[in-house]
């Protein structure tokens, strides 16, 4: 009897112990992604050899033993095969709502000359017998030298319809003859805000067909070329190109025309199940009266468009123009333009009150400052909410994107002032047109990237789509990081490169800049930008390792799949069957 009870107690003692232990092992995870190179852009921990997933979210990352703890009956084991897999990237400046109204329209080739472009509008017009106008993007002013494109140059092309382009900036239109009569403009149209928002004249008046920044959006909504249903249609195709390139979430950085529209184009896309980003958007503001309900809408923006996959919370303040419509914040005259520096669009003064009421609500904003000029007094602004001990506990950031010219100061002033600098790398190619513009001086003071990683300064990259001169591939970060690489016309050793050669960034950071920084920027670092516990499961798969790969191939790195929340939304090999 003794015996039996020993047995029994021990039996019980053994069983106590199992339970013990299986409570005290994790559950079964989801999936598990091992056998790659596997980089996570946690400078604690760069790579790793497994990445474990449970319910949409990172629960196990490092050594494949420590990662098979969480292997069960059901777990799903893929194996990368020595692929690279790394966080989703992040595309922190683009326009994805007011692209939605452009994806399915003309798209030009920007890195062509004029006589490719007359080649693909004949087409087109060809393709589209019964479209009533002729609508896209994508030309290059700079390209038809200081006076910009004309009608009569569209006219040859197509004459019995409307034409209306817009330039690769979304800063400008082309229209022709037939667009110009349709929207009534002509010798006696005044410009709106002479030397910024205007139109190009011939030596009599004539509107010559060139129109500059207000002119050229107000054009869009008078031809009357966009509706709701094709901005959510095409924002939806937007959001499938931007997953095919392996993005995971994106910084909407104002839906310009299409602003009435943005909210219900999104809801619709939700609805549709088609929302595979994580988008934080913004209320933008492009003109000096917009400054005084700037924040009051901002506020009730953010108020009624809080969702789990995207939300309007940020003030985009667009302070300049470009270089190529001579309209950015200089410092010296443009040449061939004595007197004229281009134009700030708010006052020094607008701006630090922007800025200051900005921060008293805790709003993020996004500055689109191309110019030293206009760079210089933004950095002003915020260097007096800096140094106002009033602002100390607001939580707001700030961002300044596209930063084309920069002086020395400057480059300071952003580590200085813990701005983030926001850019787009495919712009940093050589400039044959543009050079024209500028001094010699400003010309090599162009896109000052690896300056601004030396620095400290957190850098985050973008797209701006559909202004990113190479239509829906430039959204392709890893197109952008070859030219961030070599600051050259993609896969062209001998290609010219653009001022200063010192300026080429390592792909390290532009990873850095597309992943984590990028979610710092939109505030969502503790979710999103790495691969660690706890956070999303947000990540791309390429066919190779981004390290290993020549500087002139990286652009031929393909996307095999891209992972939003553990669930794969594009997958190379589904699209090919």
């Amino acid at each position: 009897m003794k015996t039996y009870i020993k047995l029994t107690l021990m039996l019980l003692s053994i069983t106590a112990l199992l339970v013990q232990a299986k409570s005290e092992l994790p559950l079964a995870a989801d999936s598990i992604y091992f056998n790659g190179k596997i980089y996570t852009v946690n400078e604690q921990q760069p790579w790793a050899e497994a990445v474990a997933i449970k319910a949409g979210k990172i629960v196990a990352v490092g050594d494949l033993a420590d990662v098979n703890i969480w292997r069960g009956e059901y777990t799903k084991q893929q194996d990368l095969q020595g692929k690279m897999l790394l966080p989703g990237f992040i595309d922190s400046h683009a326009h994805p709502v007011m692209g939605g109204a452009y994806v399915r329209s003309l798209s030009l080739d920007s890195f062509a000359k004029p006589a490719r472009w007359y080649q693909q509008i004949s087409e087109y017009a060809k393709q589209n017998p019964d479209a009533k106008v002729l609508f896209g993007y994508g030309f290059l002013a700079s390209a038809f030298g200081a006076e910009g494109p004309k009608s009569a140059m569209l006219d040859k092309v197509v004459n019995d319809r409307p034409v209306y382009i817009m330039d690769e900036g979304f800063h400008g239109a082309w229209a022709n003859t037939k667009a110009l009569k349709l929207l009534g403009i002509d010798k006696n149209t005044p410009d709106p805000d002479p030397g910024f928002s205007y139109y190009k004249r011939d030596k009599e008046g004539k509107p010559s067909g060139y129109l500059l920044e207000a002119t050229a959006t107000a054009g869009i909504e008078s031809l009357d070329v966009i509706t709701a249903d094709s901005v959510a249609l095409g924002t939806g195709d937007v959001i499938n190109i931007m997953n095919s390139y392996g993005i995971t979430a994106v910084f909407d950085a104002g839906a310009s025309d299409v602003d009435a529209l943005q909210l219900n184009a999104l809801e619709k896309v939700t609805k549709q199940g088609k929302m595979t980003v994580r988008m934080v958007a913004s209320h933008m503001i492009g003109h000096s009266d917009a400054a005084k309900d700037a924040i009051k809408i901002t506020k009730h923006k953010r108020a009624i468009s809080k969702h789990d996959m995207y939300h309007i919370n940020t003030l985009k303040i667009m302070n300049d123009g470009t270089i190529e419509g001579k309209t950015a914040g200089m410092f010296e005259d443009y040449q061939g333009e004595p007197g004229n520096k281009g134009i700030n669009v708010f006052s020094q003064s607008q701006m630090n009150t922007l800025i200051a009421q900005a921060s008293s609500e805790n709003i993020d904003v996004h500055i689109h400052a191309l110019g030293e000029r206009a760079i210089t007094e933004t950095l002003n602004a915020i260097e007096l909410i800096r140094n106002n001990p009033k602002y100390n506990s607001s939580t707001s950031r700030f961002a300044i994107c596209h930063i084309q010219v920069m002086t020395d100061n400057d480059v300071q002033r952003f580590a200085k002032l813990d701005v983030i600098a926001q850019s787009t790398p495919l712009w940093a190619s050589y400039d044959e047109f543009g050079k024209e513009f500028v001094s010699a001086d400003q010309f090599s003071r162009y896109f000052r990237f690896n300056s601004l990683k030396k620095a400290g300064v957190k850098m985050s990259f973008g797209s701006d789509f559909p202004a990113t001169g190479a239509g829906t591939l430039g959204m392709s970060p890893i197109f952008n990081m070859e030219i961030g690489v070599t600051r050259q016309t993609p896969a062209q050793k001998d290609a010219p490169i653009q001022p200063g050669k010192h300026e080429r960034l390592d792909i390290a950071t532009l990873i850095k800049g597309y992943t984590l920084d990028g979610a710092y920027q939109i505030h969502m670092e503790e979710q999103i930008g790495s691969i660690e516990v706890g956070k999303m499961a947000d990540f791309v798969v390429l066919d190779k390792n981004l390290f290993d790969v020549d500087r002139y191939e990286i652009h031929n790195v393909k996307v095999l799949q891209t992972i939003l929340s553990g669930n794969v939304v594009y997958s190379l090999e589904s699209k090919n069957k």
